[in-house]
């Protein structure tokens, strides 16, 4: 990173060193919104859009200790050495295959609880599903989530 003076003060702001000027950045996000009204980003014709939940990419997160012997949403009691998970809607006790799509491992999860609350996060993991798929040490991963058959 290269740093730029800033005026009246003992320190300098870091840049990144290839900074592209304002103008470029809005120019590149035009062309891309230009291509998909053209149907570059449109699926094929004829082909049906995949359904809403079956294989859906998004970010997970796990809890663990702290919430031992809570009850969940299904009424059990947590326990972070099963593999268990919480999503927002799809049914309580439902399996559901969790893919970190990092490294490729995946797990087989059951569906006990709601959650998570966060934004940006489409299914929070227990422990121990966590440690599975090798996302303990980063605490978030980028998941794709499959919803099994009964």
């Amino acid at each position: 990173m290269q740093t730029v003076p800033r005026l009246g003060a003992g320190g300098a702001i870091p840049r990144p060193l290839f900074h592209a000027p304002r103008r470029r950045r809005v120019a590149v996000g035009l062309g891309v919104a230009v291509g998909f009204v053209l149907g570059m980003g449109a699926p094929p014709a004829g082909g049906d859009p995949l359904p809403a939940v079956a294989g859906n990419v998004g970010h997970a997160s796990w809890y663990g200790r702290e919430f031992a012997r809570r009850r969940t949403a299904s009424g059990e009691r947590f326990d972070p050495q099963k593999l268990t998970c919480a999503h927002r809607t799809l049914p309580l006790g439902s399996r559901v295959r969790v893919t970190n799509l990092t490294n490729g491992r995946s797990v087989l999860v059951t569906i006990t609880d709601r959650g998570p609350f966060l934004r940006r996060r489409d299914i929070d993991l227990s422990w121990a599903a966590a440690r599975e798929i090798g996302m303990v040490q980063r605490g978030v991963a980028r998941v794709r989530i499959e919803p099994l058959e009964s």
